[in-house]
């Protein structure tokens, strides 16, 4: 085997590569950055109103859009849609920076929600347009193990930024990172329209656009996410019955679009192959564990053992350095093992780190103790995660990228929700107040999360068994005289190659 022919430790570097990995951490860390600054923000110009509508707000725009944007993107083309992303948010970065009051401030939320819609939607499909086989499972592992230790660290940053310049210089501090994201975008995407996105334009894409669904979407996901934000110490409301119908009756309504609709905004039957319905409730369950797991060790670290913001934020750098590097030991594990069961051991190590928090925390703990439980946690969900992503673009017709990325990021985004609110009310009932509570309540979180963690185990290997998840397409050989030429024509590799692809494979692509 020649030196260029051997397997990659890592992807090869491209600036497309690069901006997608920068965006996507900037959209992330957007998403926690600002709950940091909430008293801030709340002293300063929210005048008595309630400062979490300024996160309400856009994780509403965000999860709501994103499915929406992920399949126009799949006929228009990546390349429009995620320059008018960064500019979108950057702009409102600006708007939200300079906000006088708290409405112009959440319109400039909703207003940046949209633009990072756009951002993580296209984040998967430019990656696969660009790498083909191992290189493609290597950058989209390093994308995914990217954007979730961007998430942990942002408690970091923003507590930083916001004791030390004041609420506004966590919306300041996207200005110059979206310029530089924007002018990177101009030069390395390429003109021509991404995967499915040919032939897809002006008129004859707008027919086919399903805008009903949307906003069907759009509906449900922002009343589920209003749902699941109300304080929980507040008893039940014929407003919440109102908002819980509200999304239950959109949500029926959508799904009974998409089966009748000539382009869906989500295709259903990719639900009907068990690996991409596997993939996804992984994908749903790791957010669960990692955002909502995180919001209340983090509240032990400050409450329990007397820790300052800074300190607490700093004792999660375990996790995601852990994290980082195991998503690319993750992506190239599933090179030669099942996918299933490296995704599945990911999720054990991962619970063994959620037990092992559970047995060792105390009101007295020392920190030190608890830095190898935060590392198996990390090492988990970067060996778990990072597969992940490359099997439901591996299970996927080329044409439908777009839609699986916004799928992806609309199930994370409901995930988070989810996994804050549901180990919300779980720390609320064995939590209150003092160490001893605050102790008990986490204890009882990283519990409850480590039986969710051996529910993944099982969902990954029963799943996404070896005959369910189709070989990876060889990459491109490496042998051309320039990048572009190694590069797969967007629109015509196949992730499955026919003759590893079974009955099941032939059924769905004869259907989609």
């Amino acid at each position: 085997m020649s030196a260029r022919q051997k397997p990659r430790r890592l992807p090869p570097f491209s600036g497309v590569l690069v901006l997608v990995m920068a965006s996507t951490g900037l959209v992330v860390v957007d998403l926690t950055i600002v709950a940091i600054g909430l008293p801030l923000i709340s002293a300063d110009i929210a005048d008595g109103a309630s400062a979490e509508s300024v996160v309400v707000t856009y994780m509403v725009a965000t999860g709501a859009l994103t499915q929406i944007v992920g399949s126009l993107s799949d006929r228009w083309g990546r390349r429009s849609l995620f320059l008018a992303g960064i500019g979108v948010f950057t702009l409102s970065s600006l708007a939200a920076t300079a906000a006088p009051d708290l409405l112009w401030l959440n319109i400039a939320r909703v207003a940046q929600g949209a633009g990072a819609a756009a951002i993580m939607a296209n984040g998967i499909p430019l990656l696969a347009d660009r790498y083909a086989g191992e290189e493609r499972d290597l950058a989209i592992g390093a994308w995914g193990s990217f954007a979730t230790a961007a998430g942990l660290l942002a408690p970091v940053f923003g507590g930083v930024l916001a004791e030390t310049f004041g609420w506004r210089a966590v919306f300041a501090v996207n200005l110059p990172l979206g310029a530089a994201a924007w002018a990177l975008a101009v030069r390395v995407l390429p003109r021509a329209p991404g995967t499915g996105g040919a032939g897809a334009s002006g008129a004859g894409a707008a027919r086919r656009t399903d805008w009903l669904g949307g906003l069907l979407l759009m509906l449900g996901l922002g009343a589920a996410t209003l749902l699941m934000l109300r304080p929980g110490e507040t008893p039940w409301s014929a407003r919440d019955t109102a908002v819980l119908i509200t999304a239950c009756a959109a949500t029926a309504a959508f799904l009974a679009v998409q089966l009748r609709a000539p382009a869906p905004t989500l295709e259903l039957r990719m639900f009907t192959r068990p690996a991409f319905s596997g993939a996804m409730l992984a994908v749903l369950l790791s957010r669960v564990l990692t955002i909502g797991g995180s919001v209340y060790l983090v509240l032990y670290f400050s409450d329990g053992l007397g820790m300052s913001p800074t300190g607490a934020g700093l004792l999660m750098t375990p996790i995601f350095l852990a994290q980082i590097v195991m998503g690319m030991v993750g992506s190239k594990l599933i090179g030669t093992r099942p996918p299933g069961l490296v995704i599945g051991a990911g999720y054990a190590l991962k619970g063994v780190g959620f037990a092992a928090l559970a047995l060792l925390i105390t009101p007295g703990t020392p920190w030190w103790a608890l830095v190898v439980p935060l590392l198996a946690w990390g090492a988990g969900g970067g060996i778990a995660g990072a597969p992940v992503m490359a099997v439901a673009v591996r299970v996927t017709a080329p044409e439908r990228v777009g839609m699986v990325a916004g799928t992806v990021s609309t199930l994370a985004s409901l995930g988070a929700g989810v996994g804050t609110a549901a180990l919300g009310a779980v720390f609320a009932l064995q939590g209150g107040p003092g160490a001893e509570a605050v102790t008990d309540g986490a204890r009882a979180v990283l519990g409850v999360s480590a039986a969710l963690a051996a529910v993944a185990v099982l969902v990954a290997v029963t799943l996404i068994g070896p005959r369910r998840v189709p070989g990876r397409a060889p990459a491109p050989a490496a042998q051309g005289p320039a990048p572009a030429e190694r590069r797969p024509v967007p629109g015509t590799e196949d992730p499955v190659p026919p003759a590893e692809e079974d009955d099941e494979d032939d059924s769905f692509r004869a259907r989609t």
